[in-house]
């Protein structure tokens, strides 16, 4: 049964609601894995995705598959660093299922993100990061109110007080880095993420 209470004072506790909620399932959407996210308390660097791919709902670590690894490389990052670095989260956090196509996994629908919204709010709540990485369009759209990848891959945003720097999704099925000038400005968004991690350590560091 789907818990939400109405403040959290600990991301511990928000966690555990989390991984127990079936709130999407209980409207009736097909979902065929738990919650999958991965952070703890303290981390100042977050990445949004889309929802969990198949991989990631059998393992409920995010990023595991295939577009884990594609990210991974784009960041410079061998696995453990990458989730030491990185709290990871979602617009939404259950594996949706395949695409009716066939060709990919299916979009969470306009409901499903609604419902999982909660989660994300308090997480950017209670984590307070100043750097949020948002990975794919859908992440840009609900955070940033960005319609087109090409307009705003590459550059930097404010974010409650983070710096968010949108990225194109890894994923195979997607076509938007065919285009010469999109993997150019993938190159300038994958620069802003170094240099603003590289913030980040400088700052751990003097602390």
């Amino acid at each position: 049964m789907t818990r939400r209470r109405s403040s959290y004072r600990s991301l511990a506790s928000l966690q555990r609601d989390n991984r127990a909620c079936r709130a999407c399932a209980e409207a009736g959407y097909p979902l065929e894995s738990p919650p999958a996210f991965e952070g703890r308390s303290g981390q100042v660097a977050m990445i949004v995705g889309q929802a969990p791919g198949v991989v990631e709902g059998l393992e409920r670590r995010p990023w595991r598959g295939r577009a884990g690894r594609t990210l991974r490389g784009w960041l410079e990052l061998d696995e453990e660093p990458f989730y030491e670095t990185f709290y990871c989260a979602s617009i939404t956090r259950c594996y949706p299922g395949r695409h009716p196509s066939g060709r990919g996994d299916r979009p969470p629908t306009p409901f499903e993100r609604d419902l999982c919204a909660f989660w994300l709010d308090w997480e950017l709540q209670l984590l307070r990061p100043r750097l949020v990485l948002l990975v794919g369009g859908l992440a840009v759209r609900r955070l940033l109110g960005r319609a087109r990848l090409t307009e705003c891959i590459g550059s930097r945003y404010e974010l409650g007080g983070a710096v968010a720097i949108p990225l194109p999704h890894p994923s195979g099925a997607s076509g938007w880095l065919n285009d010469a000038a999109n993997r150019g400005r993938l190159a300038e968004a994958l620069r802003l993420v170094r240099e603003e991690v590289g913030r980040l350590d400088s700052a751990t560091r003097v602390v």
